[in-house]
């Protein structure tokens, strides 16, 4: 009989934690009457006539829990029905590559159907125990000649691209993207231009490149809530080929606009905002999604990751940029005047550094990064007097040498748009400048 009654029972539907919406406002909804309470990170979904909108629990509070919407909140009333979800979770597999999703793991290129793996991930999750990480792997190439020579990429480093607006940040991106000594590319757009991602994807990935990558995307019009998603799919993604062997090229486009939807999101729920506008819980967002990324545990493959960050009004110490910069493990500076002068790609070289540099050049390749160095420094610390005639040559046997050579080293940092290179050609080009060998 006890048996014959479980099976009774287990044939009826179950009722899920069953709640409702008790108020509103543009950025979040106020959920009560679920019992047990919703904890934080907890989802719902609001049961609409047309259709579920997921909201996520970013407060809790005597009067039930506030939570950001990930859809359109302009159809949420007052006493529409919230039931609690299972937490988002993506089931990557190999035939996601080729593919445009959006962070709920839907696909966007009407191409049909993704294919599901048997296990999905989390899209939250931690980095891997800092004591059982792999080392850095050796230099990488990514196929750009000033990133060769003077920001030395390794395997699963993290590297950040700062700038301000209009520099060529994601022009460097698809360039990147088409770097050869990876296996799977992740690319993620958050908060960009909806018309950029045809344009990208079409014209800067082409088709070989997008066969191998995974592209993510959250234009700016998107929730506040589905633009944070957005970074971290594209880390779960990445995590997905690391841990099958792969060498993993993680590019996202920006994490400054990552750091904008934390702040709508903190400031809805209540924080008190601490740091320029920020509230405390952006520069725990920032670390705990960008440690992810490196080196995997033991039988793992790598993650290296190119992150931009978007300067405002060229502040370089702005909270953002700050907090990124302390976090990552090199930075890469791209100048509006050198832009402006046709320089492309537009990094000050002697604003950039790679702090993985010392543990993978050969003795000559770090010899010559350093004399490059030293001839830009001493080129830019007489510009001055030689515009206004104020130097004469001969003066400084340095000097003299420096205005000599800065120009053959700002030729062979301007490198055309799809144009690729080789870590050993940036090194041999590199040579020729600065021994001032015939070209």
């Amino acid at each position: 009989m006890w048996l014959a009654a479980q099976g009774r029972l287990a044939s009826q539907p179950r009722l899920g934690r069953q709640g409702r919406v008790v108020g509103a406002d543009l950025l979040t909804v106020a959920v009560d009457g679920l019992r047990p309470s919703l904890a934080l990170g907890e989802r719902v979904a609001l049961l609409k006539p047309i259709g579920p909108t997921v909201a996520e629990a970013v407060s809790i509070g005597r009067n039930g829990a506030r939570c950001v919407v990930f859809g359109e909140i302009g159809q949420v009333a007052a006493g529409d029905v919230a039931e609690v979800v299972e937490s988002q979770s993506l089931a990557v597999c190999d035939g996601w590559r080729g593919r445009v999703v959006d962070p709920m793991g839907n696909p966007l290129d009407r191409l049909g159907p993704l294919p599901q793996a048997l296990t999905a991930r989390a899209a939250r999750a931690a980095a891997p125990p800092a004591a059982t990480r792999q080392r850095l792997g050796p230099a990488t190439g990514v196929g750009v000649r000033v990133l060769d020579a003077f920001c030395t990429l390794r395997e699963g480093q993290r590297l950040g691209l700062f700038a301000a607006s209009g520099i060529g940040k994601s022009t460097l991106l698809a360039t990147l993207a088409r770097a050869a000594a990876f296996d799977t590319v992740v690319l993620g757009l958050i908060g960009e231009r909806g018309r950029e991602l045809r344009e990208f994807i079409e014209d800067d990935l082409g088709p070989e490149g997008l066969a191998r990558s995974v592209v993510v995307c959250a234009t700016s019009d998107a929730p506040a809530a589905t633009r944070r998603e957005a970074g971290y799919a594209a880390l779960a993604i990445a995590e997905y080929f690391r841990d099958a062997g792969q060498r993993v090229l993680l590019l996202l486009d920006s994490v400054t606009r990552f750091a904008l939807a934390c702040r709508e999101i903190g400031l809805a729920a209540g924080e008190p905002p601490a740091t320029r506008g920020y509230p405390p819980s952006v520069f725990r967002e920032l670390p705990a999604l960008l440690e992810r990324a490196g080196p995997g545990g033991p039988g793992a493959g790598s993650i290296t990751a190119l992150l931009t960050v978007l300067v405002e009004g060229d502040d370089h110490d702005e909270p953002i940029a700050d907090a990124v910069r302390g976090i990552l493990d090199g930075h890469v500076v791209l100048d509006r005047r050198i832009a402006e002068s046709g320089r492309y790609p537009a990094v000050d070289v002697l604003r950039s550094l790679s702090r993985s540099v010392p543990g993978c050049l050969t003795p000559d390749q770090a010899r010559l990064a350093r004399r490059a160095r030293q001839v830009l420094a001493l080129r830019d610390e007489v510009a001055d007097l030689v515009r206004l005639g104020a130097y004469r040559a001969g003066a400084d046997t340095a000097v003299d040498e420096a205005l000599r050579l800065a120009p053959r080293v700002e030729a062979l940092l301007h490198q055309a748009r799809g144009e690729v290179s080789t870590l050993e050609e940036a090194f041999a080009g590199l040579a020729v400048a600065i021994n001032d060998a015939p070209a």
